[in-house]
């Protein structure tokens, strides 16, 4: 695993290095649902830091079991529903799929009693398909609108998962919509810190990297296939 990582890192330096970019800007989540804690606590000794789950239930299991790990950061990269809210609260870092204004008044809420500051970011849909959730792009002005003056959520820049497609280069139209809206979003709401892009998985992230992404979630190179 700790190959594979290397890879990762230097693949991440290089697409960096063509778009004229910072290394240290873009952080690698490595994506461990449905793989073993014993397999996240061996990439951790590799050095990876930065670890992502799809479902509220196996990642809170994880977090317990690799609690004495004490630099470990916990990123929520699946959809949400609000009555896993307060559990996602207690035991992630980030939430990166925040979709809708009930969720994060749930979420702020939960952070408040908690005494925490949760960072979040924005899920749109940029492919608009039936089959993904997210806001509409034009809808994230409105949304950030109402959720600005929640103080124990920080909402740190925007999320997607574009339509599937055969070609990193297909993706790339994805990706430059994406930070275009970010870059507009930050001009309209300067008193956000909307600076975090996350897109771009383990086929595609160096396209994403070269568009603007400082988030890239990436599974299966780093764990190999899952089941």
């Amino acid at each position: 695993m700790c190959n594979r990582l290397e890879d990762i890192e230097k693949r991440v330096q290089d697409a960096c290095r063509r778009s004229g970019r910072d290394p240290a800007r873009v952080t690698v989540v490595a994506v461990s649902k449905k793989k073993p804690a014993s397999m996240v606590r061996e990439l951790y000794q590799c050095g990876q830091r930065v670890f992502g789950e799809n479902y509220v239930q196996e990642g809170v299991e994880k977090v317990k079991a690799l609690s004495d790990l004490s630099e470990i950061k916990w990123h929520f990269i699946g959809h949400l529903q609000r009555n896993k809210a307060k559990l996602a609260v207690l035991n992630f870092d980030w939430i990166q799929t925040v979709d809708s204004v009930r969720l994060a008044k749930s979420l702020n809420r939960h952070a408040a009693e908690q005494g925490k500051i949760l960072n979040v970011l924005v899920q749109v849909n940029i492919g608009r398909e039936e089959s993904k959730y997210g806001l509409m792009p034009e809808t994230v002005p409105e949304f950030l609108d109402q959720v600005s003056s929640l103080s124990n959520i920080c909402v740190r820049g925007l999320m997607a998962i574009h339509p599937f497609s055969g070609s990193k280069e297909a993706a790339r139209k994805w990706f430059r919509q994406m930070a275009a809206l970010r870059a507009e979003l930050a001009k309209t709401f300067p008193q956000l810190d909307l600076s975090e892009l996350s897109m771009g998985m383990s086929n595609d992230f160096e396209v994403a990297i070269e568009e603007g992404a400082t988030i890239v979630r990436i599974g299966t190179a780093l764990f190999g296939p899952r089941d």
